[in-house]
């Protein structure tokens, strides 16, 4: 019997050995704490993640719902982010959700990248048209490595998260909806430009998304390690210990582990 059930038995013949948690400690000490019945063993799943040390080799994409000119009426908005850069490398507005739309979308990214035959993984939850058979089939003829979120885990994509939410927390957003399908897409095409090469981006070390992209923003943070460095020399009594760091971001994890030992393995080709 387990010891939820030994412990009351014995109350009821007037004896008391240990609590409950006593038993299962003894138990685990001495190797007897075994699953039973016939159902699985539960065990925790561990999320998907990839290592991305430059840009284009890992995107993560998801679709948000952008209010539209009456209430319980929406537009999708898709959009495609590289996991290295944070460069939004596609997105499109529609007023459905549909597999054939993300075909399309994915497409034309993998063509205005220009890395058709490169290696690619990307990675979205577990949504109807991320999981459609015509487009698990498109990203097979790409040659596209195909990830998915934890079922019912929301933040196992926690970067496409965290575009939608700085997006829909821009002081210009419409929150009381769009008037039209030209005018969602017409705000989307200002916000992607301002993210990619107007906004700096905290996680980027405060280069744009298009410098970090480009590779660009090695030379940018060089420079500002540099303007430190000859104020440090003038003024070293300001400096309590070294100059901010500047250095730029070397990989990136989608999610990141905390076993060292997953790690190593993340970095394996």
């Amino acid at each position: 019997l387990p010891p939820t059930q030994i412990v009351p038995k014995l109350a009821d013949k007037g004896t008391y050995i240990a609590s409950e948690s006593t038993f299962y400690r003894v138990l685990r000490e001495e190797k007897m704490q075994h699953h039973r019945g016939r159902s699985q063993k539960p065990s925790k799943r561990i999320p998907e993640s990839h290592l991305a040390t430059s840009s284009n080799q890992v995107w993560t994409w998801d679709i948000t719902w952008l209010g539209g000119p009456v209430k319980g009426l929406y537009y999708r908005l898709y959009l495609i982010l590289d996991l290295f850069s944070r460069k939004v490398v596609g997105w499109e507005v529609w007023e459905t959700e549909e597999a054939k739309h993300a075909e399309t979308l994915v497409k034309k990214a993998v063509i205005n990248e220009k890395i058709q035959g490169a290696p690619l993984v990307l990675h979205s939850d577990n949504g109807s048209p991320m999981k459609a058979e015509t487009f698990l089939s498109l990203l097979e003829k790409l040659g596209i490595q195909s990830s998915f979120s934890r079922p019912r885990v929301s933040n196992d994509n926690p970067y496409s998260e965290a575009m939608f939410r700085t997006l829909k927390y821009r002081p210009d957003f419409p929150h009381k909806g769009f008037t039209s399908l030209a005018e969602a897409r017409e705000w989307a095409q200002q916000f992607v430009h301002w993210y990619n090469e107007i906004h700096l981006h905290s996680g980027l070390n405060f280069v744009t998304p298009v410098q970090c992209h480009t590779g660009e923003h090695v030379a940018i943070l060089e420079k500002r390690k540099e303007v430190y460095e000859v104020a440090k020399a003038k003024h070293p009594e300001r400096w309590a210990k070294s100059t901010r760091n500047w250095a730029p971001n070397k990989q990136v994890a989608l999610n990141p582990m905390r076993d060292k030992g997953q790690t190593e393995a993340l970095r394996k080709p």
